[in-house]
């Protein structure tokens, strides 16, 4: 039995929520206040890149089980589950602005029509749930919980670059929920994914909230744990592939996010790991571990920075001013044009700063990096940000900088420095190809 689903917000988690419930049979509307993304969706053209994307979104579109809207009121009248999927952005303090989530409750409020289940897809801080629920009411006193709505919480774990595939194929589907009525929505609701024997995990609201920034801060904090222990394996001539290899060994480790990089990015670890810091300390609680993380982290951004000034020493041509650095990849990883908090924001920024001409290339994320700096010259490929660069920077691990050809850049490129912050090229051939190369834990 197919479900009417309004889901308000159609960026990255909106979209490929729209996309995959319409998929599983359900009639969605996606909504926003932005007229333009709004057309473009309906013309089946995706406003974000996802491998996946834009064929899911034609499809559906053709089945006419989706559709986008600009009417938000008329999209929630219709719906059996509204999903609020809205932007929570990090207020100065690392806590979450929510004033989108209460817009989007004041909207269900004056828009009931019989019952509705209203699922909290956006990532909120522990209690948000409970909080649009008593919004809602303050909304319509007329609306009893329970009768007229009820609010869910279903946080999503999808991982840019393998959205649509994660959204299909998850690890577990996680459901806070006390109400048997909304319970029983959401199985139909996911009735594809229970077919294939997904793992769904029912819990209170608060568990819910907490078990996706819990996911999110755990990886975080493996990440700048392989990190710090590239930064010391420099220091010692030790080699951090080998180290991860043998660590991911230990089935109790895993090899997952084991890999040395120039610090992470992205829409959801750094405002997450933000955000629990700032909801223990809320609580009167320590959490000094994942503090850490956040603060080494954006260490690790400059230490990329200091690395490059380094080798322009050992070159013999010290300092950035009046440098020309070649910077390849933008996003904040591959297969996704995002470039929220990535690292090659900071390593442009710095350069920008020192004084430097800045070259760049990015398969995907040009576009958005230019809104931000349009210093930038942007190259329409590898090659040509390679040209008259005293120094080439990979920022990105794109497939297509792994087997770079290095006697063309040597042909190229004025000077002879490679810095690989994400160790995807082969040290070795590098090196004999006359370059100054460093990696990131390659001793």
């Amino acid at each position: 039995m197919a479900v009417n689903v309004c889901v308000v917000g159609t960026g990255y988690v909106g979209l490929i929520a729209a996309l995959g419930l319409a998929d599983f049979g359900n009639s969605v509307v996606g909504v926003d206040v932005d007229a333009k993304k709004i057309e473009s969706l309906n013309k089946g053209i995706p406003t974000i890149y996802e491998p996946g994307c834009e064929e899911y979104l034609r499809r559906n579109l053709e089945s006419g089980r989706l559709q986008f809207s600009t009417d938000i009121g008329a999209s929630i009248a219709r719906a059996d589950v509204v999903f609020i999927a809205v932007g929570t952005p990090p207020k100065e303090d690392g806590s979450a602005d929510l004033q989108y989530v209460e817009m989007v409750a004041r909207s269900v409020a004056e828009n009931l029509d019989g019952y509705t289940v209203v699922v909290t897809k956006s990532t909120v801080p522990v209690g948000t749930n409970r909080w649009v629920a008593e919004r809602i009411k303050a909304f319509n006193p007329k609306a009893k919980e329970g009768e007229n709505y009820d609010v869910v919480s279903n946080p999503e774990f999808l991982r840019e670059g393998k959205a649509v595939q994660d959204f299909f194929h998850p690890d577990r589907i996680v459901i806070g929920t006390g109400s048997p009525k909304a319970r029983e929505v959401m199985e139909e609701l996911y009735r594809a994914l229970y077919l294939i024997q997904t793992p769904f995990v029912w819990c209170s609201l608060e568990t819910a909230e907490l078990i996706k920034y819990a996911a999110n801060a755990f990886l975080a904090v493996k990440i700048t744990f392989i990190n710090q222990m590239a930064n010391l394996a420099e220091a010692v001539n030790g080699d951090i592939h080998q180290i991860a290899k043998a660590m991911g060994m230990d089935g109790r480790i895993s090899p997952k996010f084991l890999h040395p990089g120039p610090g992470y990015g992205g829409s959801c670890f750094p405002k997450d790991t933000r955000a629990i810091v700032s909801t223990g300390e809320q609580h009167g609680v320590d959490m000094s571990l994942i503090k850490s993380a956040v603060e080494a982290n954006d260490a690790q951004k400059e230490r990329m920075v200091a690395k490059l000034e380094a080798m322009f020493e050992t070159a013999g041509t010290p300092g950035l001013a009046d440098k020309t650095v070649a910077v390849l990849g933008l996003a904040f990883k591959a297969e996704t044009d995002d470039i929220r908090e990535t690292p090659a924001l900071n390593m442009v920024g710095r350069l920008l700063e020192k004084g430097t001409r800045v070259q760049a290339h990015d398969p995907k994320a040009m576009d958005n990096f230019s809104r931000e700096f349009d210093e930038v010259l942007y190259c329409a490929s590898e090659f040509d940000a390679a040209k008259g660069a005293d120094a080439l920077v990979i920022m990105t691990e794109w497939n297509i900088y792994r087997n770079i050809d290095t006697d063309r850049l040597r042909k190229l490129m004025r000077g002879r420095i490679i810095l690989d912050t994400r160790n995807v090229l082969d040290a070795e051939r590098v090196k004999e190809a006359g370059f100054l190369y460093q990696g990131v834990g390659r001793g």
